[in-house]
């Protein structure tokens, strides 16, 4: 009975001491990497938070993938920003902004990215950037807005029928991933996800890999998809990037966008064309490249170029490719103004 007391208490002792880990860890984070940024208040007790750089001509807006915040865009918005204004921010639930209050489907998040620009004073006309599940949202802001936007850059954009229910076939990995959001929130409550995340990308990486192994192949596939994305970022950025994988928030964030995945496809799939606004879509090399159909759903007036030497991320693997198409079209944005006046 007494050792069954002394293992309870050290028990007890040892989460105590991770929620006071975390909670102080997590303060010294936003105190520390929050000052490139400002939150936007966006109405029902809900911020979001934003980086702006740049201050001439149109404003781009980049958007990112299902799970990224703002930091997926670092070097890409930093080259931009030399000839263009630009604004990045993290979607309601990830990163440093509210926790969300509504299905994370393009249309409910392209509503708050529009509640944001306003409050923010950023006015249009906007070319838009998204990468992955972002180009769904970014599509859906140029339906909802078109008089506001001038062009779009779509990164590798998801395919609604690559996922269900659609394709009932990667059901497993929706599956999958709620689950391990499940885990990773109390796990980041008491310090376990800060741990772990700090020996990714700061340390040795050993705590990371036992823990990812105690989660199955499941943890063992996410941290290699973390390693191989954040490997690509710059080196700079990869503290912030554990500051945010640190917080349970985050994770919560991550497994609403994860659940809306079938609405998010249901809405999509049948979205109509966007009309009369150009679209460049980067495909990756790797990929099979989309058909005349699947351009038309996108827009009327669509070229698809292929990223030869990308995997998904192209503007990690080929940030030229994508600075250098945002600044094609923020010279036609500009030619166009001249044109009018």
């Amino acid at each position: 009975m007494a050792l069954v007391l002394y293992l309870f208490g050290l028990a007890a002792a040892l989460v105590a001491t991770g929620v006071v880990y975390q909670c102080l860890g997590a303060r010294r984070d936003r105190r520390r990497y929050t000052s490139e940024g400002r939150w936007i208040d966006i109405g029902g007790k809900r911020k979001l938070y934003l980086v702006e750089k740049g201050s001439s001509g149109p404003t781009v807006l980049f958007e990112a993938g299902i799970a990224a915040t703002n930091l997926n865009w670092f070097h890409i918005q930093e080259a931009v920003s030399r000839f263009a204004s630009t604004a990045s921010y993290d979607r309601g639930g990830l990163g440093w902004s509210s926790p969300c209050r509504t299905a994370r489907t393009p249309a409910n998040i392209a509503a708050e990215l529009h509640q944001m620009l306003e409050g923010a004073g950023i006015k249009p006309p906007y070319i838009l950037v998204g990468h992955s599940f972002g180009g769904l949202v970014m599509r859906r802001f140029a339906l909802n807005f078109p008089e506001e936007v001038t062009s779009m850059v779509l990164v590798d954009p998801m395919r609604c029928e690559e996922w269900p229910p659609l394709n009932p076939g990667k059901q497993s990995e929706i599956d999958r991933g709620r689950k391990l959001f499940r885990f990773a929130i109390p796990a980041a409550r008491i310090g376990v996800a800060r741990l772990a995340v700090a020996s990714l990308f700061l340390r040795s990486g050993l705590a990371a890999q036992q823990l990812a192994g105690a989660a199955g192949n499941g943890g063992r596939h996410v941290l290699d998809r973390i390693k191989d994305e954040v490997g690509k970022m710059p080196r700079e950025v990869w503290p912030i990037v554990a500051a945010h994988w640190s917080r349970p928030g985050n994770y919560a964030g991550m497994r609403k966008h994860v659940e809306a995945v079938p609405d998010t496809v249901r809405e999509m799939h049948n979205a109509e064309p966007i009309q009369k606004i150009p679209v460049l879509v980067l495909t990756p090399g790797k990929s099979t490249p989309l058909s005349e159909e699947q351009i038309g759903r996108i827009g009327s007036s669509v070229q698809q170029v292929i990223a030869s030497k990308s995997a998904h991320w192209i503007h990690l693997d080929q940030p030229e490719l994508v600075i250098d198409s945002i600044r094609n079209m923020v010279m036609s944005a500009a030619e166009a103004t001249v044109a009018r006046s």
